[in-house]
């Protein structure tokens, strides 16, 4: 046989054993299994958990607004207040934010903290269409309406109606919200911008004479040189002549000044008293004007306010409570009755 047909049989018979190796049955492979993972529990979210975030900190400065979030704030008393038996059970509900700096302690360290409190409104209409502007630059406090400052009451939906139709939802939860677009704030004028910052709730209460019109003080910006005089003025316990020339010892005022002064707060003083004159008289023909409804629903409206629950992911507020008598932005309004949560 010649040697290249012996080379091609035995080619033949190594592919034949290939072959048969490739037909034979392989052992499978041991299969690794994967470790199971421990299964993840996420917390049911509560119907009213994100209520207090929704609610716009009235007169929070924009560049404090993110550190009122930084912790997880419990207002569970709140939630709590809408249950049956709650304070704000079964009724209609208007809610704004605010905030109060307050220094705190907080995993061993004390650190001033822009406190959250919520307002509760209970009342059968909107408690109010106006927004108060003051602070200690301003000579006298402006009332604007809130939709000016792109604020207004809107419904609160809870997270499990907000799968449903809106407008087939009767709510009875309504907010103050601001669509101020904090992107658009650089744009903004810087007055403007700081009106935000002093904005505070109007509330108009018929009923009871408000503070300004019972005050006999009138607060004094004088504008002298080399700066400004800052006084209050009582025009029943306090003696002009005497006034002046306590403010003159005490190098507030200069000798050259005080007539002018004098006559700056008695200008002062009859703006002040011709303002009290025609808010009383507002006041009594809006009484007049009143529908008994109308009358029946300011005597009932009732203001109560919230602060966070102590819990172990933010600072304990327990001992830096304000009351809502004691609160800054009371200058705008009066309370029939008022409670603290």
């Amino acid at each position: 046989m010649r040697k290249g047909t012996k080379r091609k049989t035995k080619q033949q018979q190594e592919a034949k054993q290939d072959a048969a190796e490739d037909n034979k049955p392989r052992a499978k492979r041991a299969r690794t299994s994967k470790p199971q993972s421990e299964p993840e529990y996420f917390e049911d979210k509560r119907n009213l958990e994100d209520l207090w975030k929704e609610t716009f900190p009235v007169g929070t400065e924009w560049d404090q607004l993110d550190t009122v979030y930084q912790f997880k704030w419990d207002f569970s008393n709140l939630e709590n207040a809408f249950e049956e038996g709650g304070v704000l059970y079964d009724k209609k509900v208007y809610l704004f934010g605010c905030t109060e700096p307050q220094l705190v302690m907080f995993k061993g360290e004390s650190k001033v903290v822009c406190v959250p409190a919520v307002v509760a409104v209970v009342s059968p209409f909107p408690p109010s269409d106006k927004i108060g502007i003051n602070s200690v630059q301003r000579e006298a406090e402006e009332i604007i309406p809130m939709k000016q400052m792109k604020m207004d009451w809107v419904p609160y939906i809870p997270l499990e109606d907000r799968d449903s139709q809106v407008d087939r939802i009767k709510s009875q939860i309504f907010i103050l919200s601001c669509n101020q677009r904090r992107s658009a704030l650089k744009h903004l004028k810087l007055d403007r911008l700081k009106k935000y910052e002093y904005c505070l709730p109007y509330f108009y209460q018929p009923f009871k004479e408000d503070e300004l019109e019972q005050s006999t003080e009138v607060p004094i910006i004088f504008p002298a040189e080399p700066k400004p005089v800052f006084c209050e003025f009582d025009w029943e316990l306090d003696e002009l002549e005497e006034f002046t020339d306590k403010l003159v010892e005490e190098e507030e005022l200069l000798e050259d000044q005080k007539d002018a002064f004098k006559e700056f707060v008695k200008e002062r003083v009859r703006e002040a008293k011709k303002a009290n004159r025609e808010a009383r008289e507002a006041r009594k023909k809006a009484i007049e004007e009143m529908s008994e409804e109308t009358k029946a629903a300011f005597e009932s409206m009732r203001f109560y306010k919230f602060y966070p629950v102590q819990s172990p992911d933010a600072p304990d507020v327990s001992n830096v409570k304000v009351g809502l008598q004691a609160f800054h932005y009371t200058i705008f309004f009066l309370l029939l009755k008022t409670y603290t949560h």
